[in-house]
């Protein structure tokens, strides 16, 4: 894997590169073959508290997690545990029920973050959108737009309904249950 680790707030020594790229480097033996793109690794300081974000882009998914603590080291023991328990839930539930279909995947991760964080903010009565998107929306039915979406993390998860074809959006409920949004026939 190819590792591009940044850091904000906070100079990225060889000790911490080395420590991250070995323990997110154990995550290796889940993939057939290793991702083709880079893994971003993103640390910062912020108050006395070290945050660590790890992206590793798949062909068919997107697998991220972030872990805050006060220290660094044992964040990124915690986020390879998250990253660790979302490759298994992938695996064993993902690929059991497509085992046969090869069904692509995808996820984008930063959107919804951003809309969660605040991130669009709105000045003098105008819409100010500050990043843009574009990706193919690949069909999966709600079931498998619902594992991606918890897997994740996320609040919400848009897909292709590989039954009717349409653009749909899968969304968690405050009482901890899902939405689906889909378009009027």
């Amino acid at each position: 894997m190819i590792y591009n680790v940044r850091g904000e707030n906070i100079e990225v020594t060889d000790a911490i590169r080395e420590y991250v790229e070995k323990k997110i480097g154990k995550l290796e033996r889940y993939f057939e073959t290793p991702p083709a793109s880079d893994v971003h690794v993103n640390l910062s300081v912020h108050n006395m508290e070290q945050k660590i974000e790890v992206t590793i882009p798949m062909p068919n998914l997107l697998l991220r997690a972030e872990e805050i603590h006060t220290d660094l080291y044992a964040a990124t023991d915690l986020v390879v545990d998250k990253l660790e328990r979302q490759i298994r839930k992938y695996k064993t539930k993902v690929n059991r029920k497509f085992r046969n279909q090869s069904a692509p995947k995808y996820v984008f991760a930063e959107m919804e973050q951003e809309a969660l964080n605040g991130r669009i903010e709105e000045e003098d009565d105008s819409i100010d959108i500050v990043k843009k998107k574009q990706f193919d929306l690949k069909p999966m039915d709600e079931e498998e737009a619902v594992l991606q979406m918890d897997m994740l993390g996320h609040a919400f998860y848009v897909f292709e309904n590989s039954e009717t074809g349409d653009t749909n959006v899968v969304y968690k409920r405050k009482d901890g249950k899902y939405g689906l949004i889909e378009p009027n026939a």
